[in-house]
């Protein structure tokens, strides 16, 4: 049986930020710290005894009560929250002025979503591209020497095979999004290159699990039929995704931290899922049926995804664990568990 993530209540608090006197010791750097599989990085780095300073600027582009809980889930003496964006140069100069560079770098922040992104496509840019630039920047300053960027299956687009493959061409993205993580990509490159950076790059796939995005499907769907809301499908509902759990990529991206010189990764769970059999099986763990409401597709979703992960399993060892069932029984004993605030969740 797969092993829930940390589960409770949400209080409102934070970890205590570092003092400014105080020197800043990490092995390593996670930014997006609230974030969904940020989070699970950072809990995984600190269950193994590491030091992590966690970056997070905490913006609106979710809900702040699923960001406050993860990194609630945090504190402790070894984590060191910092709250800033990173799209500001100056706020990273000066942290980097407070202590000793980390092992590695796990740039986990990004403006996700590929719907927002159509709508201000500016905002993409400048956290998926400027951020990480000034990220690549500080790690040349400072001498750090492994960075790890977290990418997307949206750079495939509408990929003419399928399973996707790394090697397979990236070079016609469907929305702003896909478009600002292939850059990144590109740009993480270049550091490599010029500067010897050991970069590996992560190509996550629909990844669900407890307190996970709510702009995407899986917690949107627990919470509406949950509550007996409207469950509004985009498209016919035979469009299929690759739904892989959040603790399965989690692992996934601390092995990356291995030297790769630079390599593309996929993580997903190489057994793609139809929506409405998805929506069905959430229908059959709570016992309740779900009303639908059909819109028009998005023209930036692709229609199916589907990951090849031979490279992941022959290079890092890694093959996800957790069944799409086990996955969303966690999911859904997360939910239940935190109803009380997690049903107000803005989807």
């Amino acid at each position: 049986m797969l092993a829930c993530g940390p589960r409770g209540e949400w209080l409102g608090r934070l970890p205590r930020p570092h003092r400014i006197e105080e020197k800043l010791l990490s092995d390593y750097w996670v930014t997006g710290v609230a974030g969904f599989i940020g989070s699970r990085v950072a809990a995984r780095l600190l269950k193994g005894g590491h030091q992590v300073v966690g970056v997070d600027n905490f913006n609106d582009s979710s809900d702040p009560r699923l960001k406050r809980w993860r990194v609630e889930q945090l504190d402790g003496p070894d984590f060191r929250l910092e709250q800033l964006d990173i799209r500001d140069r100056r706020a990273l100069e000066h942290l980097r002025g407070q202590g000793d560079p980390p092992e590695a770098i796990l740039h986990l922040a990004a403006r996700a979503g590929v719907r927002f992104s159509v709508e201000d496509p500016w905002e993409y840019y400048a956290t998926n591209l400027t951020g990480t630039l000034n990220l690549l920047q500080l790690c040349r300053d400072w001498g750090i020497r492994k960075f790890v960027l977290a990418s997307t299956s949206s750079v495939y687009g509408e990929a003419a095979a399928a399973p996707f493959r790394e090697e397979m061409p990236t070079d016609r993205p469907l929305s702003p999004y896909a478009a600002s993580k292939k850059a990144a990509e590109e740009l993480c490159h270049c550091y490599h290159y010029l500067d010897g950076i050991d970069v590996t790059v992560f190509r996550y796939f629909t990844v669900y699990g407890p307190a996970g995005r709510p702009d995407m499907s899986p917690f949107r769907f627990v919470q509406w039929i949950a509550e007996g809301r409207p469950v509004t499908v985009y498209g016919d509902g035979r469009q299929s995704r690759d739904f892989t759990f959040v603790d399965d990529v989690a692992q996934g991206t601390l092995l990356g931290l291995r030297p790769v010189g630079y390599q593309v990764f996929n993580l997903g769970n190489d057994s793609p899922v139809v929506l409405m059999d998805f929506i069905r099986l959430i229908e059959e763990k709570l016992g309740k049926k779900a009303e639908l409401v059909f819109q028009p597709r998005h023209l930036g979703d692709v229609t199916r995804t589907w990951a090849d992960i031979s490279r992941a399993r022959e290079e890092l060892g890694w093959k996800p664990e957790a069944s799409l069932s086990d996955g969303l029984d966690c999911s859904i004993e997360w939910y239940l568990r935190n109803r009380s605030w997690a049903s107000r969740v803005v989807t």
